[in-house]
């Protein structure tokens, strides 16, 4: 059964979740008035700061600190969508953990506007979504038509049964 079109579906998840890991999806500017340009990158594993002439002093660094739900959330939707690949047998708790990574896939959303929120009132930045930012939008609308095609199956499998 693992050649199922909700298999492909989860198996983007899981591609797209781990790519998710590794690209930031927010920047960081610090204000046109400031004394120096200062840009950061905001991703699963924290903020770094990539401005491109770094030949001063850096006084304070800025950190936010607690990045661990990001990483956290970022971690559980590939591996949720993995195990979920493997449940195959068991389409009523596939379906329901679907629809728990969806939510999931959303959550991802909440808690980075948190650290952007964060991040603008504590230090005062201006900040830009990357093209990366709509991944965790994408493994919704995966999950989603995953959930569709797995409700299909069942529907599919008790009308069988009901005929014998």
């Amino acid at each position: 059964m693992l050649q199922r079109i909700q298999t492909l579906y989860l198996l983007g998840i899981v591609c797209l979740g781990i790519g998710l890991f590794f690209v930031p999806v927010v920047e960081f500017v610090t204000p046109i008035d400031a004394a120096i340009q200062r840009m950061f990158e905001l991703g699963a594993v924290g903020m770094d700061e990539v401005t491109p002439n770094m030949d001063y002093i850096v006084v304070d660094p800025l950190h936010l600190n607690g990045v661990w739900g990001l990483t956290l959330t970022t971690l559980l939707i590939p591996f949720l969508a993995l195990v979920d690949i493997f449940l195959y047998r068991r389409r009523i708790l596939q379906a329901r953990l679907n629809i728990f990574l969806a939510l999931l896939c959303l959550g991802y959303y909440a808690i980075l506007f948190t650290y952007i929120w964060f991040a603008k009132m504590n230090f005062g930045l201006e900040w830009h979504l990357t093209f990366w930012a709509c991944l965790p939008l994408i493994c919704f609308i995966l999950t989603l038509g995953a959930t569709r095609r797995i409700l299909k199956d069942e529907a599919l499998v008790r009308a069988a049964d009901r005929i014998r």
